[in-house]
């Protein structure tokens, strides 16, 4: 009985595994990325009671900001969630050109 609650209590954990190559290059990507350079976007709307609503959004990354190699975020982060390394360098993925 209690090696199944043990076991019960551990199921959550087992979610925060390791994640394949793949999908974990699909989501270091966007880390990587910020780090090369900030990322924004402006815009520009009118709203339904005529008036002007301007937009402004952008995001700057600590790796960025320290000047860290964003090929070398890319493989850290690829790392830290699958433990593996990339199946392809950082630099090899067209989304990666600035």
């Amino acid at each position: 009985m209690r090696s199944l609650i043990t076991l019960i209590m551990c199921l959550p954990l087992l979610a925060c595994g390791p994640v394949s190559v793949a999908q974990a290059e699909r989501d270091c990507l966007a880390q990587a990325r910020l780090a090369q350079q900030p990322r924004g976007s402006v815009g520009l709307g009118i709203g339904s009671d005529g008036k002007v609503r301007p937009t402004f959004d952008i995001s700057i990354s600590s790796d960025f900001i320290q000047g860290r190699d964003p090929s070398q975020v890319f493989d850290n982060c690829v790392v830290r969630r699958s433990g593996q390394m990339p199946q392809r360098p950082f630099t090899s993925i067209p989304a990666s050109k600035k």
